[in-house]
Parts: structure tokens; C-alpha cells; sequence
């Protein structure tokens, strides 16, 4: 990476992915899709659900919440199984976990206890602790010169998640009594089809992973507080929870504001369904676009539109209103957060991978079941337009880490 090149790579023309890496990054896009559509069936159905059979819209988000609370117990588990197993069986126990969490939420739900469904939430969080563990994987199936576009693509598996995971929750919602049993069934078999499709991707041992240079193999581990003191680190991780918590914050409060507002259920599965889509379409380009502006000026345009998103929201409270600014929010958490990994993935070695990886998952879904939580509180004691307003103040805290970034430019080319 040269001064001038700010932080974007130089591409080497005679360093190309052959053709096992496409298939392993295509593989794993799949199951980003599979796998996100839970997640995405999970923040669409779990909130009404609640409301509709226990009347308590205060606590309409915590079955999520404990999904989050989840990842934060299961992150460091996950992270050293894997380290010591391999991605693959790591990944296919992560789906045995999202089998066994749906079975659990649909016994609570079928049994009303509220208990039983947020003990499946917990369980539940040790899939999506596997799922988030995805982009990582797809930057160690490539050379350094390709982390940012490979990220990118598995992270585009969500458009398709964009379809099934809202889909899913139209056709089942009311399939069988009570409404949304269904729906998490169908989350149980969207497990099994990503520990099946598992089977069939090769993941490199961590000797032989193309992202890692021979000295980077060879050199001794580094404590984790070494790693997580450096400024780059502590920035990228920072932009990373923000963008997430940010996210988070208003998918979950979404749903209810909507059904509040007046408009059917139906009309909260489609704004969802165009926040995925947001969430996950530019990520075909935004690979290539962080190659030729620089990791920093997607960022910062992704704290453009998530600031533009919350304009909108706070424009009006129709349905269009809701459209455009899940939308748009879905958008600048894209930009935000695949390059916040991006540069994540440039402050450790491959034998530190594991922890590494864990400690900033931690940090973003510590923030995640935070703003997930205080999501269904605040729109029941503020409502949507407070709740909007209070955003600014994490998407502000996200700018100054971006900020931070964009003026340690010449530090990090030197790293």
C-alpha cells in the first residue's frame, strides 16, 4: 500500500482466485443467506408475537435481546472451537444450536411461556455468533488483496435473505395457531439446510491461508489486550458496534412503530424486507468501491445515509417514511460495517484470529443487545420520532471514530 494510495490496496494483476476459492466464497454466501434469514425472521416476527399473545410492548424486543445477550456468552466459545477444530465443524455446531434454539422457541410459544421463548433466544445466539463469524472466514479463503471483496460478497448472501427471511414470515405467520409458530419452525429448517451445505466447503488450515504472509504464520501470538490496545483496532471495532447497535436500534423498534401507527403486520414484514435489501444489495460493489475510494470514504458515506435515514424517519410517520428510511439506513450500516471489518481484519496476525475476532464480535453485539433492549422500551415510553432523534447521538459517536480513521491515514499505511 503506497502513501498515495490512501487506504486502498494495490491489486497485484497476476494474483487472481482460482477456481475453489469462487466455489468455497459461493458456498459460504449461501449459507450467509440461509443463515441471515433466521436472523432476519427473528427481528420480524419475534416483536409482534410478543405483543400479540403477552400485551407487553415494553418487553416486546427481549426474546432478541437474549439473542444477542447469547452471542455476547457464546462469542469467545465459538471463536477458540473453531481455532482448535476448524471453521467447518465450528460452523455446522453453530447450526445444530440454531436447530435446537427454534425448537425451544417454538415450545414457548406454543406452551405461552415467555421464559421458554427468551431461554430459546439465548440458545439461539450461539448461531448467530457463528453466522456473524462468516465474513471472517470468507477473508481467509482469499489473498489480502481480495479481503474487502470477498467480504463483501459473502455479506451479500443477505439479499437473498432480503427475500426468503420476510417471505417466510408472510406465508407461516399464520399458518398454524398460535400465529408465528410456523414461523419458527421454519427457522429450524433453514438450520439444517446450512449445517448440510457446510459439509461442502473447503476452509484452509491456518497455515495455509492465502490472507497470511510466512512471517505472520511463524510469529508468536500477541496477548489480547495487545491487540485490542491498538488505536486501529480500538477505532474499526468502535465503527463497527455503532453501526451495529445504530442498526439494530431501529430495525427492532420498527415493527412496532409501524403496527402502531395504524398499518397491518404486512406492512411491517415489507418495510423489513427493504431494510434487508438495503442491508445487503451494495454489498456487490461495496468491495470494490472501498478498492478504489478508500476504506475511511465509504464509511463516512455510510454515516451520511444513516443520518439521512433518520431524516426521513423523522419527516413523518407514513408508511413511505418507514420505507425509505429502513432503507436507507440499511444502506450506510453496509458501507459502515464492511468496512469497519475490513480494516479489523488488518490488525491481527492468523494465530490470533480466533480471540481477536471474539473480543470485537463481543464488542458489537454487547452494544447490539443493548440497543435491541432499550429499542422496545424507548418506543414504548418515548415513540418512534424520540426514539429517531436518539440515534444521532451513536451515529455522531460512529463519525468520530471515522473521523479518527480518516486522519491516521499515513499510521496506517506504515502498519
Amino acid at each position: 500500500m503506497t502513501p498515495q494510495s490512501g487506504l486502498r490496496p494495490e491489486i497485484d494483476p497476476a494474483e487472481s482466485l482460482d477456481r475453489r476459492a469462487h466455489r468455497n466464497l459461493l458456498l459460504l454466501a449461501c449459507c450467509q443467506a440461509v443463515g441471515q434469514s433466521c436472523n432476519t425472521m427473528m427481528f420480524a416476527a419475534t416483536g409482534l408475537s410478543v405483543i400479540t399473545f403477552y400485551h407487553r410492548p415494553d418487553l416486546a424486543n427481549l426474546p432478541v435481546t437474549m439473542q444477542h445477550i447469547g452471542v455476547m456468552i457464546w462469542v469467545f466459545p465459538a471463536a477458540l472451537l473453531m481455532q482448535r477444530v476448524g471453521r467447518r465443524i465450528g460452523f455446522r455446531v453453530g447450526s445444530l444450536f440454531g436447530m435446537a434454539g427454534a425448537m425451544v422457541m417454538c415450545l414457548g410459544l406454543y406452551t405461552g411461556n415467555f421464559l421458554v421463548m427468551c431461554g430459546g433466544g439465548l440458545i439461539l445466539g450461539y448461531a448467530v455468533a457463528c453466522l456473524q463469524m462468516y465474513r471472517f472466514a470468507a477473508a481467509e479463503l482469499v489473498p489480502i488483496h481480495y479481503r474487502a471483496k470477498a467480504i463483501s460478497w459473502v455479506t451479500a448472501g443477505g439479499v437473498a435473505a432480503a427475500v426468503i427471511g420476510p417471505s417466510l414470515v408472510r406465508v407461516t405467520h399464520d399458518l398454524t395457531m398460535p400465529l408465528y409458530l410456523a414461523t419458527y419452525a421454519a427457522i429450524l429448517g433453514l438450520h439444517v439446510i446450512v449445517f448440510t451445505v457446510m459439509s461442502f466447503i473447503t476452509f484452509p488450515a491456518m497455515a495455509a491461508s492465502p490472507s497470511a504472509s510466512p512471517a505472520e504464520i511463524t510469529a508468536p501470538p500477541r496477548p489480547l489486550w495487545e491487540i485490542a490496545s491498538q488505536p486501529r483496532f480500538i477505532a474499526s471495532a468502535m465503527a463497527g458496534m455503532l453501526a451495529f447497535g445504530t442498526m439494530s436500534f431501529i430495525m427492532s423498534a420498527s415493527p412496532i412503530a409501524i403496527v402502531g401507527c395504524g398499518f397491518p403486520h404486512s406492512a411491517a414484514h415489507w418495510v423489513i424486507f427493504m431494510h434487508v435489501l438495503g442491508m445487503f444489495v451494495p454489498s456487490f460493489f461495496t468491495g470494490n468501491l472501498i478498492n478504489r475510494f478508500g476504506v475511511t470514504t465509504i464509511m463516512a458515506c455510510g454515516i451520511v445515509l444513516m443520518l439521512a435515514g433518520v431524516a426521513a424517519a423523522l419527516s413523518g410517520t407514513a408508511e413511505w417514511n418507514f420505507r425509505i428510511a429502513l432503507t436507507v439506513n440499511g444502506i450506510g450500516w453496509n458501507f459502515l460495517f464492511v468496512g469497519a471489518t475490513t480494516l479489523v481484519t488488518t490488525c491481527y496476525r492468523p494465530n490470533e484470529r480466533g480471540k481477536a475476532q471474539a473480543l470485537n464480535d463481543l464488542l458489537v453485539f454487547s452494544t447490539t443487545a443493548t440497543s435491541s433492549f432499550m429499542a422496545g422500551f424507548l418506543q414504548d415510553r418515548w415513540g418512534w420520532q424520540p426514539l429517531n432523534w436518539f440515534s444521532v447521538l451513536l451515529i455522531g459517536a460512529a463519525a468520530v471514530a471515522v473521523i479518527w480513521l480518516r486522519f491516521q491515514r499515513p499510521a496506517l499505511n506504515a502498519a
